[in-house]
């Protein structure tokens, strides 16, 4: 894992997430609680699922204004499609769909069927029935918004998958761990429009899931691994960075009364 001093970055990209009005919050969340909703009706692997959000959510949607025009000559070759124009939130819908289609053709040996996808959007998508060759043309919208560009190692469910391997190897408390915990904490932050800059960081992020999940998961009577040194260790991010993510996951996962009413000391790492 690499070894970066990001915390200005980390500001810097919370800053720029917060000014950011596309495609604003209501409707950012609406789309990332549909691309969840169709990732457990499709039963997907979670790699599928976390790629598909990180192509969607960190690439599809920031480059789309780009794409369309509306950044400028400069910006680069503008995309014309009836799927995006005009863009109506059916359409953006399917592209969430894309997404996920084009993350099982990475992870999956047999990648989810474009009938099975087109089954599910007219079950789930209202005002608008799409045809197979639909996602064919959106699918090849997706593919020149992001340039592309479909590498999908720098994931924070990779690192964290990798990180609690680790942590099980090392220590029995590794057990008491669920992964299904980090998964919820993972899904929570993509929902919040306040914590989702925090994917573009996915190896601190990890590392902060994982410690969260420690706290959660693990009784504290049986606090004995020093798990805040060893992430730091094994990831070398600076323990405040990693406590900063811990403090504001926690924020977010448990109602501030629950905070109040614990002693702090509890959170003690």
């Amino acid at each position: 894992m690499e070894t970066v001093d990001e915390g200005h970055a980390m500001e810097v990209a919370a800053a720029t997430a917060a000014e950011s009005a596309w495609p604003g919050s209501s409707r950012r969340s609406h789309l990332l609680q549909f691309l969840l909703h169709a990732s457990k009706r499709l039963d997907l692997r979670p790699i599928v699922k976390y790629s598909a959000l990180e192509f969607f959510d960190a690439r599809f949607l920031p480059g789309l204004p780009r794409k369309m025009g509306f950044c400028g000559a400069r910006s680069g070759r503008a995309v014309r499609s009836w799927l995006i124009e005009p863009l109506r939130d059916s359409n953006l819908e399917l592209f969430a769909l894309v997404a996920v289609w084009i993350a099982s053709k990475i992870h999956e040996m047999r990648p989810l069927a474009v009938k099975s996808l087109k089954a599910l959007s007219d079950r789930i998508i209202a005002d608008q029935h799409f045809t197979c060759r639909d996602f064919a043309d959106a699918e090849l919208v997706f593919m020149e918004v992001l340039d592309y560009n479909i590498g999908c190692t720098n994931i924070a469910f990779i690192y964290l998958e990798e990180l609690l391997i680790q942590f099980r190897e090392i220590s029995k408390l590794g057990d008491l761990v669920n992964m299904d915990v980090c998964m919820e904490i993972l899904d929570v932050l993509y929902e919040a429009e306040d914590t989702a800059w925090l994917f573009n960081f996915a190896c601190p992020l990890a590392a902060s899931t994982l410690v969260t999940a420690y706290v959660i998961s693990v009784p504290k009577q049986k606090w004995e691994f020093p798990v805040l040194p060893w992430v730091q260790f094994t990831t070398s991010y600076a323990e405040e960075e990693i406590l900063k993510i811990v403090m504001t996951i926690l924020m977010h996962v448990i109602k501030p009364d629950e905070i109040k009413e614990k002693d702090m000391r509890d959170f003690s790492l």
